[in-house]
């Protein structure tokens, strides 16, 4: 089944009705006619708005497949956004009614039968998780993904399986950075990758010849690369003789052209110190004009390049670490192939069973051995064989993907120890299971939800965990965006890249001390502190903070707190040169609440900037004069009650009293009709409604930490994590455990299942 879009958001967390509910829901019959006469006007028939048609619903779909009409219904409902202002409205009795039966029947979820775990798409790496595997498999941070395509978004994240496929260029860049890491973490002295002595050419215009000296400081094996091409005259080809140290080495025929230039190769065996490179022009042709019929036939031989290039096949010197920790123990370079092949396969299978994130088969070992006795055998060095090889382990599906074997049709399989590290690992850190997870996994230690759980704390107090800051609270706070928000000089002339950067530094560092120190969610909605260096300081009206160093500080008075203080959130809810009311609601009720508003009609005006005929006055007033428009009204009830209680900061931040000569007004009133004025008097209510972002919020972190978009049966698992999250004072650590006892995270149905 296909998921649903904020499905459980949307079914656990919006709500600003706070309307009492009878103890028992109606009758559906009493559902469908409200739904006719309120609602079948615009929603019914082929050609239904929204492509809702209200004559479709049946009380037996309400909790499965029309799961998601029903949330919409309900947002529209406690909204007061529909029916229309202009159109007839239903009474608060029959809205109650309504929701009832809504929350009752169509929403409630239904757990008896246990939780559903469901089914990920198998997916790929995207380009974070690529990069930290990487970095932890070998040890380097290339960052080599940064040439990769951008990875799609699904249902807010970017590790999202349904919606990560690998296009024909994606491969090819697989295929590039394999080539680029392998020559990073391995030294090898092949052609491609050995020292290289450029020698001057020349061209020899007549029979002749040309000597280039040249040092080398170490014996061994060495490649003679001649560019060369030939002014073809006569019935021969020009003929060139290549020699070392006066002594002749092979004697070619150059027979390509201008434009055609060929690299003529020559294998050398030299010892170290000074040698004399020569090339020799051995049959010039020539012919005048006049005594062939008035053409000029003249032979000559062009040497564009010359390069000596070794020692090849030899050790390297100074290898990278891990060519050190690799080759332990080294590969006798006196052995035979096959010995060298078994005793490479030896030294692979670590390696592949750590970047397939499983044990490597006797399948994959073979298949890796074949490469590298193949590449032996065609002359390349020990070192190159084994680049080669770890270079097909980084392009294998069981490296790029996250592959889960489906059990059988209409069944459920408990995931192995093995895959349940990596969907910890990549949960937690964006990256390949450490030793001691995989380790773990090895020994049978990660089947239970205490091996689970106890992991998962001590990957929480690691450095990694960084990952889930960056990637997590990244894009779940939008703060991404940051990088593209260019406020206007004129309007914000104090911002400067030092600003951006101290913002979502600022959102981190906050959000990371929370996981470090196992602190409450509900600290997202209002706490008494924040981190500040002096810029960001500066910026708030912070004094004494002198260092660019990010500190602690204590917040008083109310004007800052939480997430909705800071001014990375502000300014991504804001215009390049006014704040947006109506981008901080939608933030608040999408980003907090999971309840994003309708989508305004086609063809809505956009609000008129200050300083334009259209409207007049404050934002707010200028807002209020927009809003006159029906078609504007629906939405904007929502809205900007909430932005409006943001008012107090700029586009950028700061906080402000006034806009320009008029003084703001951030005071606002909900659907509901709770009042509030100020940032603190809303972040009041906000923590009113802790259950809806624990909700939210559990839902966006199940959602990250699956790889999916979640579906009705979800609703259950959703309804534990709160509950246990609220029993354990809202601790971050609670809601990661909740989510890895769960069976959508330690379990995997058939594909196909409704």
């Amino acid at each position: 089944m296909a998921g649903a879009t904020r499905l459980i958001v949307w079914l656990f967390c919006f709500g600003w009705a706070g309307l009492s509910l009878p103890v028992s829901a109606a009758p559906f019959a009493e559902v469908q006619q409200f739904l006719g006469r309120y609602c079948a006007d615009c929603h019914a028939g082929t050609d239904a708005e929204g492509g809702l048609a209200v004559e479709t619903l049946t009380v037996e779909t309400a909790r499965t497949t029309d799961r998601a009409t029903w949330v919409r219904v309900l947002n529209q409902l406690r909204g007061r956004a529909m029916p229309p202002d202009d159109a007839a409205q239903p009474s608060d009795t029959d809205r109650q009614m309504l929701e009832a039966w809504i929350t009752q029947v169509a929403l409630k979820a239904d757990c008896s039968g246990g939780e559903r775990p469901g089914r990920v798409t198998i997916r790929r790496l995207n380009r974070q998780e690529y990069d930290n595997t990487i970095r932890d498999l070998f040890g380097v941070d290339l960052q080599v993904a940064r040439t990769f395509p951008h990875d799609d978004v699904g249902y807010g994240f970017d590790s999202i399986g349904d919606v990560l496929s690998v296009s024909p260029v994606l491969f090819e860049r697989y295929v590039d950075a394999a080539e680029e890491i392998v020559r990073t973490v391995i030294a090898s002295n092949d052609v491609d990758a050995a020292e290289t002595q450029q020698l001057k050419g020349e061209t020899l215009g007549r029979t002749g010849q040309f000597v280039r000296d040249t040092e080398i400081s170490s014996a061994g094996d060495y490649l003679l690369r001649v560019e060369a091409w030939g002014d073809q005259a006569g019935p021969q080809p020009c003929l060139m003789l290549v020699g070392m140290d006066g002594r002749p080495i092979k004697k070619v025929p150059v027979p390509n052209g201008p434009g055609d230039a060929i690299d003529y190769e020559f294998q050398l065996k030299l010892e170290a110190g000074k040698h004399q490179f020569g090339v020799a022009f051995l049959n010039d042709f020539f012919l005048a004009a006049e005594q062939n019929g008035g053409k000029k036939l003249d032979r000559n031989l062009h040497i564009d390049a010359v390069e000596l290039i070794g020692p090849i096949g030899g050790p390297p010197e100074n290898p990278p670490e891990f060519h050190q920790r690799f080759f332990d123990p080294p590969i006798d370079r006196e052995a035979t192939i096959e010995s060298q092949t078994d005793a490479a396969m030896h030294l692979l299978n670590p390696l592949a069973s750590r970047a397939f994130r499983r044990r490597a088969t006797v399948t994959d070992i073979e298949g890796l051995g074949d490469i590298f006795r193949l590449a032996r055998r065609n002359g390349e060095p020990i070192e190159r064989a084994t680049q080669l090889a770890i270079a097909a382990v980084l392009v294998s599906p069981s490296f790029l993907f996250r592959l889960e074997a489906d059990p059988e049709q209409g069944q459920v399989r408990e995931l192995n120890d093995f895959e349940l590290a990596s969907r910890l690992s990549y949960f937690l850190w964006s990256s390949m299971p450490d030793d001691e997870l995989f380790r773990a996994a090895a020994r049978g230690e990660l089947h239970t939800a205490d091996q689970l759980v106890s992991q998962a704390r001590r990957m929480l107090r690691d450095e990694r965990v960084t990952a889930l800051v960056e990637n997590f609270a990244g894009q779940w706070l939008q703060l991404r965006a940051l990088e593209e928000f260019f406020p206007s000089r004129k309007h914000f002339p104090a911002f400067d890249s030092d600003l951006r950067r101290a913002m979502r530094r600022e959102t981190e560092l906050f959000f990371a001390t929370i996981i470090a120190e196992d602190r409450s969610i509900l600290e997202f909605l209002d706490a008494d502190y924040t981190f500040v260096n002096e810029r960001l300081a500066k910026h708030y009206g912070i004094p004494d903070i002198e260092t660019a160093d990010f500190q602690k500080v204590g917040l008083a008075g109310g004007r800052r707190g939480g997430l909705l203080g800071q001014a990375s959130i502000l300014a991504v809810t804001s215009n390049p040169t006014r704040t947006n009311p109506v981008k901080r609601g939608k933030w608040i009720l999408e980003t907090l609440f999971g309840s994003p508003p309708p989508e305004p009609p086609a063809g809505v005006p956009q609000l008129a900037e200050a300083g334009t005929s259209q409207l007049t006055g404050t934002l707010r007033e200028r807002m209020e004069q927009h809003r006159a428009d029906p078609a504007c009204a629906t939405c904007h009830k929502m809205l900007d009650p909430l932005g409006f209680g943001l008012e107090n900061y700029d586009a950028i931040g700061s906080w402000r009293d006034h806009e320009g000569s008029f003084p703001i007004d951030a005071s606002g009133e909900l659907p509901d009709g709770k009042k509030f004025s100020g940032p603190a008097e809303l972040r009041a209510l906000l923590l009113d409604r802790a259950d809806d972002f624990r909700r939210c919020f559990a839902e966006k972190m199940l959602t990250y930490a699956l790889g999916r978009g979640l579906e009705y049966y979800d609703a259950c698992a959703i309804e534990r994590i709160v509950a246990n999250c609220r029993a354990g004072d809202d601790r971050f650590a609670v809601v990661i455990e909740e989510i890895v006892k769960s069976p959508a995270f330690q379990q995997r149905e058939s594909g196909g299942q409704e």
